[in-house]
């Protein structure tokens, strides 16, 4: 329920809830990452309004022992705040063990760790959090431990809306659409944010597979040999494949209620489901995910029979119809003028599809090398790419045919060198944001950097990062990449880590129904929140400054729901770190 759509979120289910203040954790002085710093990578924190002293010194816990002394830098602002901030870097002392930050004149820091495999308790957590999103299915107490539940929403009796209605599917009729993740702080399914969520799920084992094989998540899955990361990913996948009508291979947009569930859990959210309106973003991002599913499955024959040629097929199919009906808007406000069956859920509408083009053409190209994918790529060559998001995906193209360098056609490679150089314009930038910025981080060099889901523009910051340091073996990037993994976990102007169950202040009241209904104090564990939110569009009152535009109140859905595409790259980021922290040893 994320981005615009949830500028129509319904004032009534205000009604339904009780509204739950913020954890009373006061804000600390000394903001740093909560969850630690790996040894040979930077390492900084940030005093909040600072005295006027010009030293601070690295204390070892228990003994408080004096370790190092560094020069606070000078006095920093930003542009968009009043908000003043002084910089403790100790990049250079990368002993093991358990410290404080102190200042005099300062409240001391926080205990911290400095030490190999930091972020393993969030890689795991973050990429264990898409297990408890799924849809259709109980979550077993062996697994969920006390987040166990019963199952909701089976969604195979799914009712096909008169905007999806075809010669072989007549409106109202039924399919079997079971599966899937629940997509954000809502019960629905929307497959333009179910693409670029799994995509960055595969993505991350395409990029670290050895690494992922030697992981253990603790979810439901057979000793079949494939990384917990792929078997998440194909329970959303198989969703994905179901929502593509089989006689056309259109795709529709979402499996959802015409309106949101209360906030209930999901074995008493009772409402009708439909299948909505096939467009062009949804039937290029399956286009895109299935071509890539293509790629990984087909080494795993035995543990997934015909997976791998059923989304070849699926993708093929995808992108014949995409060629047919290449501009297919879905339009929430114009459907609902012409049907009685009105869908107030999440829009997730998008009217340019250059983007989509870019990455179903790439996929396909890196995977079947054929001809006609390299010719719609390369017409698109010169349209601008950015930060990826759910409605500006073009770059994962990018990354998928530089990662896939080697397996291209000979006469097809020499394209590559054009998108690292597009990709390293865009490092170097937040490199200096980096370097310059307030909080030593790249996220908030920007006041434009405040907006909805502002914590997963960090992350994909940071994987674009990781990225451009994969290919240019650049340090530079990987410091700048870890710097936003810092600004999530604490050093930040709130003082929150903002993914829950991580650190000593984290959110205890995100805007998920999961989370509020279960009544269980702590949230479920490894969940991204969006994070400060200047626009504030569910209408509470924040604070006036841009980066401290944050509430942990369940009915903060601009700034506290979960995502889950900003939960994906939170999941590549971590583990990306901790694999490659592990190498540099």
């Amino acid at each position: 329920m994320n981005g615009v759509m949830c500028k129509l979120f319904l004032i009534g289910l205000l009604l339904f809830t009780t509204a739950v203040f913020a954890q009373q954790v006061a804000t600390p002085k000394i903001v740093l990452n909560q969850s630690g710093y790996y040894p040979k990578l930077e390492k900084s924190a940030v005093i909040l309004n600072p005295v006027s002293e010009s030293k601070f010194e690295l204390l070892s816990m228990p003994d408080r022992k004096v370790v190092y002394t560094g020069v606070l830098s000078e006095l920093k602002t930003t542009q968009y705040s009043n908000i003043k901030t002084k910089l403790a870097d100790f990049s250079a002392f990368d002993q093991s063990g358990d410290y404080i930050i102190y200042v005099d004149g300062v409240p001391e820091s926080p205990v911290f760790k400095i030490t190999d495999h930091v972020n393993h308790d969030l890689a795991v957590a973050a990429l264990k959090a898409f297990y408890y999103q799924r849809a259709s299915t109980a979550l077993d107490v062996t697994y969920a431990g006390k987040w166990y539940r019963a199952a909701g929403h089976p969604d195979t009796s799914v009712y096909i809306h008169p905007s999806a209605a075809s010669k072989n599917r007549k409106a109202d009729s039924k399919i079997n659409v079971s599966g899937g993740w629940y997509d954000a702080g809502d019960y629905n399914k929307y497959v333009v944010n179910s693409g670029i969520s799994t995509s960055t799920l595969l993505s991350a084992y395409e990029d670290f597979p050895e690494y992922f094989v030697g992981q253990e998540v603790h979810i439901p899955h057979t000793k079949n040999k494939v990384p917990d990361v792929l078997t998440e990913a194909v329970y959303n996948l198989r969703w994905m494949l179901k929502m593509q009508d089989p006689g056309d291979g259109g795709v529709y947009h979402k499996c959802t209620n015409l309106n949101f569930d209360g906030m209930v859990m999901p074995d008493q959210a009772l409402s009708k489901r439909y299948v909505v309106a096939k467009g062009t973003a949804a039937t290029l991002n399956l286009a895109a995910v299935a071509a890539q599913a293509y790629r990984i499955f087909k080494h795993f024959p035995e543990q997934y029979p015909g997976l791998a040629d059923s989304c070849l097929s699926a993708s093929r199919n995808a992108w014949r119809w995409a060629l047919n009906n290449p501009n297919v808007v879905y339009d929430q406000d114009l459907l609902n003028k012409t049907s009685d069956l009105k869908v107030n859920t999440g829009a997730y509408g998008d009217k340019n599809f250059e983007d989509e083009w870019i990455w179903a053409s790439a996929e396909l190209l890196a995977s079947t090398g054929e001809q006609a994918y390299y010719n719609a790529f390369f017409a698109r060559l010169n349209t601008p790419v950015s930060l990826p998001s759910w409605s500006n995906v073009g770059i994962l193209g990018y990354y998928t045919l530089i990662r896939c360098e080697r397996q291209l056609p000979e006469s097809y490679k020499s394209i590559t060198s054009i998108l690292k150089k597009k990709i390293l314009t865009l490092a170097d930038r937040y490199l200096n944001a980096f370097k310059t910025g307030a909080y030593h981080t790249v996220i908030g060099a920007s006041l434009d950097d405040f907006a909805w889901g502002s914590n997963s523009s960090a992350m994909n910051q940071s994987i674009l990062l990781i990225n451009a340091y994969l290919f240019s073996k650049n340090e530079a990037y990987l410091d700048a990449a870890v710097s936003n993994l810092d600004y999530v976990l604490g050093k930040n102007a709130t003082g929150y880590s903002f993914v829950t169950g991580i650190g000593y202040k984290s959110p205890m009241h995100p805007h998920h129904r999961l989370s509020f209904a279960d009544g269980i104090a702590e949230p479920i564990p490894g969940l991204l929140v969006g994070g400060p939110n200047r626009e504030k569009q569910d209408g509470l009152k924040y604070d006036s400054e841009p980066e401290l535009s944050y509430l942990d109140d369940v009915n903060s859905y601009a700034s506290n729901e979960i995502a889950i595409n900003w939960n994906a790259p939170l999941v590549y980021v971590a583990n990306a770190m901790e694999c490659i922290e592990k190498g540099k040893k």
